[in-house]
């Protein structure tokens, strides 16, 4: 007998789709119309082709700030992942103290990303900003307008201190998740802690951690706010990120048809990465359980 199917439930989703091509679709297929032409004013242009990549591509200054955000991408990464796993194993597990703790590392994920820049700005300065004088009485001349390695490392704390809580609340769902029965197994078997993390905590992590890497990773490759506020890409350009330089093309220098092509290349290379970040977790979690079983 042959089953009929009702796609009536389609029509559910229809002005969801609507509003996914409106919102997403269209100017996606805006921004492909403009990295093939260059566009003089509304009613002149002219076809380019693939010129434009070509100019991105080979672009001295865009390899630099590519190759400055993925240094800023995995260090944040390398710092916060851990960092947060550490953080969620710490964290009290019921009562009240938990939910002091879960209010208290949400604080910084609540500020504004302007705002976090503003407060490290204050922060930061040398005459009046408790890190900075702090810093300076200790001997270090310390200065984020002049020294770009002081730049660059602030930048990374201050990401540090405003993210991490991402990753520790999810590695905490995560941890709160595993049945009591696997750590009662683990106490018949006298295993050690580290043994309990390494077999029975961090394979149960696996999915959230790809959730929280792969929002990192997106969001730090398109960081502008925080260090836009805090340094101004400065010293130079030696905080001058991918986001920054397309912010400039395209709304400073009104160059549509190179920050057209500089964006479809830099939403590829996120798609890339993301999907390269994705395909390895999921890999090595096969490869886990395929030994587990055996």
């Amino acid at each position: 007998m042959n089953k009929v199917y009702n796609n009536r439930a389609w029509f559910l989703i229809l002005p969801m789709l609507m509003l996914v091509a409106f919102s997403a679709v269209i100017p996606l297929m805006t921004v492909v119309n403009y990295s093939v032409q260059d566009v003089f004013d509304a009613n002149t242009r002219f076809f380019t082709g693939t010129e434009w990549f070509e100019v991105m591509l080979n672009d001295p200054a865009l390899q630099a700030a590519l190759l400055r955000q993925f240094a800023f991408s995995f260090t944040i990464l390398a710092i916060e992942v851990p960092l947060g796993i550490g953080i969620a194993l710490l964290m009290p597990k019921r009562g009240w103290q938990a939910s002091a703790v879960l209010i208290l590392i949400t604080l910084p994920l609540l500020i504004p990303w302007n705002v976090v820049g503003s407060i490290w700005q204050l922060f930061t300065r040398g005459d009046i900003g408790l890190m900075g004088v702090g810093i300076r009485e200790l001997g270090y001349a310390y200065n984020i307008t002049r020294n770009p390695a002081d730049a660059w490392a602030t930048i990374i704390l201050m990401d540090v201190w405003h993210w991490t809580p991402l990753i520790a609340l999810l590695c905490y769902s995560g941890l709160r998740s595993i049945p009591d029965a696997y750590y009662q197994a683990a106490r018949i078997d006298r295993a050690s802690k580290w043994a309990v993390f390494r077999y029975i905590q961090l394979p149960k992590l696996t999915n959230v951690l790809v959730i929280g890497v792969l929002l990192r990773f997106m969001h730090s490759f398109m960081i502008y706010a925080e260090p836009f506020v805090l340094t101004g890409g400065g010293p130079g350009s030696s905080t001058t990120f991918l986001s920054q330089s397309l912010t400039t093309m395209a709304i400073g220098q009104q160059d549509l048809g190179p920050s057209a092509a500089f964006s479809l290349i830099y939403f590829l290379i996120i798609l890339l990465v993301c999907w390269v970040f994705y395909t390895a977790i999921m890999n090595s979690q096969k490869d886990n359980t395929t030994q587990g079983g055996a």
